[in-house]
């Protein structure tokens, strides 16, 4: 049976996760992250109503991340999603 990978709270940590072993690992977990570490070199200004963007806020809080990257998020998940 595979294990889980850990959660890993520090570059150390994660250093030494790294020098073990990783074969027996199951990586299913994982999502691709296609432009979270794009250098981000554009921007969009847009008005939403209050409430669009109380709920925005608040799903990002939920998931203890900025808005900003939520939205961002969001956008990629509709332009990744199959289409129907």
């Amino acid at each position: 049976m595979k294990k889980k990978v850990p959660r890993l709270k520090t570059d150390k940590e994660a250093e030494a996760f790294l020098a073990h072993d990783l074969s027996d690992l199951d990586f299913s977990q994982f999502k691709p992250a296609r432009f979270e570490f794009e250098k981000k070199d554009e921007q969009i200004n847009m008005r939403v109503p209050r409430p669009l963007l109380a709920a925005l806020k608040a799903r990002a809080k939920a998931r203890d991340i900025p808005y900003t990257r939520f939205i961002r998020e969001a956008l990629e998940r509709a332009l990744t999603a199959p289409k129907s």
